[in-house]
């Protein structure tokens, strides 16, 4: 069989020629030509068959092999997809495969640009990894019919590298994550090289651009690598990208000042392109495996400033030169589908018949459309294959965390609501034996912000990561070490990425973040969820370790940072995902806290979003009280209530620490007004609780619910966050009419504690005021004891601004049953 290398670019003659342009010979870097002319033919060979299934998934529902002329029958009715960036990943997936056999690598593949999933699809399925997976898109004809068909169809699969995708742990259907995500998979997995393309649009986004630093978190002695492959092919959806129009050496130059020593490949001639990349791509295997060498056989770890690539191709790279009049190959025309008429005009259906056999499949695949088993054996084999690297499917590798007891760890707990405690302190105690027992499958990340959120126990057993510079100031209290395992840096963005991927390979995590500024991951969140909702849906994806935050700093407690820092909606972008794989807690005190954190990191597949605040709280409940309460997710709290036997007269609900403190507080002072009022007292820290069970499975039956909430009586719901949150929980349920929540209202600046409580109406004096109100035959009896309530918020009130502190009596306030 003879082969022949890809139609060369397009000629530009007559167009003025541009200032930065990825047309011709290539220009590299790296001197060489390591591939013979076999080598050359083969991996060239390998190339347009992915070029040519990428095109047959945009377009083909039937003649997959065109053994016949293509006619309007043989297209889909909806063309959908991504062309423009596909080539060029197939280029470099192809190309890392070369790698990987050539030196017996274990890497992984990320393909950071958003739509460009036919370019890592095609060379999946002809080495093979794909039809392993799905038996049904088998290495034949009709298997390739169907690969061909579920593409952007019904059924079928996207134009992201989804989860359905072998080999796959990054979406990309989000850009700006692919350098966070490929550094935790190489955390701790120190023969791994994770090879990461990232899209020059995608290079655009904020969170990419702080991701290039994850270079200086990577320690040579014990993790893997990264290897960036920024990829410029020069335009986004209809817009040139900035970093395809910044010159060479400002690319060098910024490159370089990021920690990178940047090589470069540029070009569209296919046998100097090859050469060119696959010299480039032994260079860098080279220098990573010289740095680790040193650092592993010194055992001394230092930063390195490891190799990257940019490999600037044309947009389109390999289509016809123009489509209608109009550039197409190096143009934005390219980005997406390039020719979209083609079953209604016969002249562009044929010049995509002509394109596509100028691929020459009659040399790729034989009469019964299996590719020819010379060009296959180019790829690796068995798990070394990029479709099929263990690492890329975790749960297989992940290994149960070795827990201490946490009920060790709790607080002594004699009388409810009279002792205070850091809620979070103990926590870090708790992290910090965790990490002692799991050094090299647990890691805990945080935005400068553990000691601050009172987890600093951590250190004890692990610094901070740091391969920078040091000073001699550094040495007092900074807890820096080049082999840290906490990794803290001021770019949400980037610790969470870093998190899913060290968590999408088979290990744990724990993040912790003010609350206001969890929002900063709301879409990486959002992306996360997705991925584990799908996964869920195939068999053969193995469970992962659940994605953990802690979300502190809260909106009650900002007595310092003011507005800025009351924001408790989080929970609210939480709530709009599956109920499948989302899960929040609130816990009161210290106690609970520890027994929510003991089942969330022991759990898979989920997101557990964990609501504390790191100040001083009351403590209510022992350890065993508190086990008991967190198994059933929300309890009548007895010692509160006053209407055991009976019917209450209303329900004081609450979830979360400072609304459970002005709950109960608000309960005492009706119980002094009225002692013959009857009221029951209701905690929630599992806030799913409240949806029913046919929403969520965490949610409580109609029955169940009816009988701690009643079918008719006033529930007064005192809430950590917005109070819309939990009428959208409890919509459905019978007495929802009765449901009065008082929560956050955006209203508070520097305020005192009770005094934020009171400009947002979640004060104990209100909730009894709302009790009040809400009882039939308080509702003029109690006159008196409301005019006493208003005036003491009053008195509160004048005396926080008098005083800068909330008043003795009411800050100290303690349980008094």
């Amino acid at each position: 069989m003879t082969t022949t290398l890809a139609p060369k670019a397009p000629s530009t003659d007559g167009q003025p020629a541009p200032s930065i342009s990825a047309f011709g010979k290539a220009r590299s870097t790296i001197a060489g030509a390591p591939l013979n002319a076999d080598e050359l033919q083969k991996i060239d060979a390998f190339w347009r068959a992915s070029n040519y299934l990428a095109l047959g998934m945009t377009y083909l529902r039937a003649n997959p092999l065109l053994k016949e002329p293509l006619k309007p029958e043989h297209v889909k009715d909806r063309l959908l997809g991504h062309w423009g960036a596909s080539p060029g990943l197939a280029f470099a997936y192809i190309h890392m495969s070369r790698a990987i056999k050539a030196y017996d690598l274990d890497a992984v593949f990320m393909a950071g640009p958003g739509h460009g999933a036919p370019g890592v699809i095609g060379p999946c399925y002809l080495e093979g990894s794909y039809s392993e997976v799905y038996p049904d898109c088998s290495e034949d004809e009709d298997g390739l019919l169907r690969f061909f068909k579920q593409f952007s169809f019904p059924g079928g699969i996207g134009s992201h590298c989804t989860p359905e995708t072998p080999g796959s742990i990054h979406e990309g259907g989000e850009l700006g994550y692919v350098l966070s995500h490929a550094c935790g998979a190489a955390f701790d997995n120190p023969d791994l090289i994770v090879a990461a393309v990232v899209g020059d649009g995608e290079s655009e986004t904020g969170p990419l651009a702080t991701s290039w630093h994850v270079g200086r978190f990577l320690n040579p002695v014990r993790d893997g690598a990264v290897l960036p492959i920024l990829h410029l092919n020069g335009y986004k959806i209809n817009n040139p990208t900035i970093w395809a129009r910044v010159p060479h050496e400002e690319l060098e130059s910024f490159f370089r000042g990021m920690g990178w020593t940047p090589y470069f490949v540029e070009g569209s001639d296919p046998e100097s392109m090859h050469q060119a990349m696959a010299a480039t791509i032994d260079k860098c295997v080279a220098d990573i495996r010289a740095a680790q060498k040193q650092a592993r056989s010194s055992g001394q770890p230092f930063r390195v400033k490891w190799p990257m690539i940019v490999l600037r191709t044309p947009k389109g790279w390999t289509s016809p030169s123009a489509v209608g009049g109009h550039k197409l190959e190096g143009s934005w025309r390219a980005h997406q589908v390039p020719m979209a008429d083609v079953k209604k005009d016969p002249a562009r259906l044929k010049q995509l018949e002509d394109w596509m056999r100028g691929y020459k499949p009659e040399e790729l695949f034989d009469a019964g459309g299996h590719f020819r088993p010379e060009l296959k054996a180019i790829a690796p084999t068995g798990a070394r294959r990029l479709g099929a690297n263990p690492h890329t499917n975790g749960g297989n590798l992940k290994k149960a965390l070795r827990m201490p007891d946490f009920r060790k760890y709790g607080v002594k707990v004699d009388k409810p609501g009279t002792t205070e405690a850091e809620n979070c302190r103990p926590l870090g105690v708790f992290l910090r034996d965790i990490m002692k027992a799991n050094m090299t499958n647990f890691r805990v990340f945080g935005p400068d912000e553990n000691t601050s959120n009172k987890l600093n126990a951590i250190y004890e057993v692990s610094k901070k990561m740091w391969l920078g510079e040091y000073f001699p100031e550094d040495a007092d209290g900074t807890e820096l070490a080049p082999d840290g395992r906490v990794i803290e840096m001021l770019s949400e963005h980037t610790l969470e990425g870093m998190l899913e991927g060290y968590l999408l390979t088979g290990r744990h995590g724990f993040f912790s973040t003010y609350e206001a500024f969890a929002h900063v991951i709301d879409s990486m969140f959002n992306q996360h969820a997705k991925w584990l909702t799908i996964c869920n849906h195939l068999s053969w994806r193995a469970k992962v370790p659940s994605l953990n935050l802690l979300i502190t700093s809260t909106v009650w407690r900002q007595d310092h940072n003011g507005f800025t820092h009351q924001d408790p909606g989080f929970l609210d972008v939480v709530v709009n995902k599956s109920a499948a794989v989302t899960r929040i807690y609130l816990p009161p005190d210290v106690n609970s806290l520890l027994s929510v954190a003991d089942h969330c990191l022991r759990s898979e597949n989920y997101i557990n979003v964990i609501v504390s605040d790191k100040q001083n709280h009351l403590q209510y409940l022992d350890m065993d009280a508190a086990i008991v309460h967190c198994t059933k997710g929300l309890s009548i709290w007895a010692k509160a209530s006053t209407d055991a036997g009976q019917e209450p007269d209303v329900v004081m609900a609450c979830a979360g620490d400072i609304p459970t403190k002005e709950a109960l507080a608000a309960t005492e002072l009706l119980r002094k007004e009225f002692p013959d009022l009857k009221i029951r007292f209701v905690n929630v820290v599992d806030l799913f609780k409240l949806q029913p069970d046919t929403e969520h499975p965490h949610g409580l039956s109609d029955p169940d619910f009816d009988s701690l909430f009643t079918v008719d009586k006033p529930i007064i719901f005192a809430f950590h966050g917005y109070p819309w949150l939990i009428h959208r929980l409890a919509y459905r349920r019978k007495n929802h009419a009765n449901l009065h929540v008082r929560g956050y209202k955006e209203k508070g600046n520097i305020n005192t504690p009770l005094e934020l409580a009171i400009q947002n109406q979640i004060d104990r004096f209100t909730l009894a005021i709302d009790v009040i109100n809400r009882v039939p035959r308080l509702q003029v009896a109690g006159a008196h004891a409301k005019e006493k309530f208003r005036n003491a918020q009053i008195q509160c009130q004048n005396y926080a601004y008098e005083h800068g502190v909330d008043k003795p009596e009411e800050a100290n306030w303690k349980w008094p049953y």
